[in-house]
């Protein structure tokens, strides 16, 4: 590729270094914005990019193909809007946004302006994932019956100290935040959730965050499956699991590990998963782990689908989907 495509990063916290990296490995970073100027700085200075503080200054002073949003959930949809109609592509981190109607807004200002919305969704990125969806789709498991997640991790005071996270307003919700991605998992694998039933309590961080710790929900898909999703942030010290387990008419799998990069149990009939490469590690932020790190693969495909017309990924429609599901979860409450 003769030119690298351009980007411009809205928002330099711990996620933006990770997106960061992977523009300089694939891509250009151009420009970075954040509104507290210490971030900005250090941050521009960092990968020699333009420093801004407000997010109308750059997208007004800075030529770049593809704007990354970086920012508190609660900003992604203003970030996002605002970039998309002043010309540029977009690429929101999860959630796409914590209200459903601003991501119909934001779906509706790409439309607009005719650029392309792309959605984070990188644990569908994940070995052992990626491998159950191909015997999802080939019929091996047969017609699916119920399933099971399981989001066990810990987020302690510190994490939510001096920060927008654990705010209603910005952070939105330990779906939004934490689980998002497990949430995605769901509706990409077995189908679109029809009904819910959820029970929500705040155990461990009252007068912390402004919304539940701990969540136990029963759902029903519009194709027939049942299911639970049992989430906390109460995991004592450390992460403990993430995982999906599969019951099928002809198999059952459980996708595991801290992270849903194991296979950690497989029986299918006359089928066998094999040979599975070995996947990214976490998103290390330090004194906790996130998600597995994908992000790589999204900027290929992203790079891909600018370059040559390939087929997008995760599209905003499917950031909308998985936030349609919280949305649905959240208004379930016993």
């Amino acid at each position: 590729m003769k030119n690298k495509i351009k980007f411009a990063l809205v928002g330099c916290g711990r996620i933006a270094n990770r997106h960061a990296e992977h523009i300089f490995e694939q891509g250009e970073l151009v420009a970075v914005c954040d509104v507290i100027k210490e971030k900005a700085d250090e941050f521009g200075k960092k990968y020699n990019a333009n420093i801004f503080y407000s997010i109308e200054d750059m997208l007004a002073n800075t030529k770049a193909d593809v704007v990354t949003i970086c920012s508190p959930n609660g900003l992604h949809a203003i970030h996002s809007i605002k970039s998309l109609e002043a010309g540029f592509n977009v690429l929101c981190e999860k959630p796409l946004a914590i209200d459903v109607q601003d991501c119909g807004e934001m779906i509706k200002a790409a439309e607009k302006s005719n650029k392309r919305l792309y959605a984070i969704k990188q644990n569908r990125f994940n070995p052992p994932v990626a491998a159950v969806k191909e015997a999802i789709e080939n019929g091996k498991l047969g017609k699916i019956y119920s399933v099971q997640l399981s989001c066990f991790w810990n987020r302690n005071e510190a994490y939510y100290q001096n920060s927008w996270k654990g705010t209603k307003a910005l952070d939105g919700g330990t779906l939004y935040t934490q689980f998002s991605h497990f949430v995605d998992l769901l509706y990409w694998l077995i189908g679109d959730i029809k009904e819910a039933k959820s029970y929500f309590g705040n155990y461990a961080h009252q007068d912390i965050i402004e919304f539940e710790d701990t969540g136990v929900v029963i759902i029903k898909f519009y194709n027939g499956a049942i299911g639970t999703i049992n989430y906390t942030v109460n995991s004592f010290e450390k992460n403990m699991e993430g995982s999906l387990t599969i019951f099928g008419e002809n198999g059952t799998v459980k996708i595991g590990g801290q992270y849903l990069n194991e296979l950690e149990y497989q029986n299918i009939k006359d089928y066998k998963i094999e040979n599975l490469p070995e996947g990214n590690k976490p998103n290390n932020y330090g004194t906790y782990f996130g998600s597995m790190s994908n992000h790589d693969k999204i900027y290929k495909n992203l790079i891909e689908v600018l370059t040559t017309g390939a087929s997008i990924a995760t599209s905003g429609f499917e950031g909308l989907k998985t936030v349609e599901i919280i949305d649905k979860i959240y208004n379930a409450n016993g």
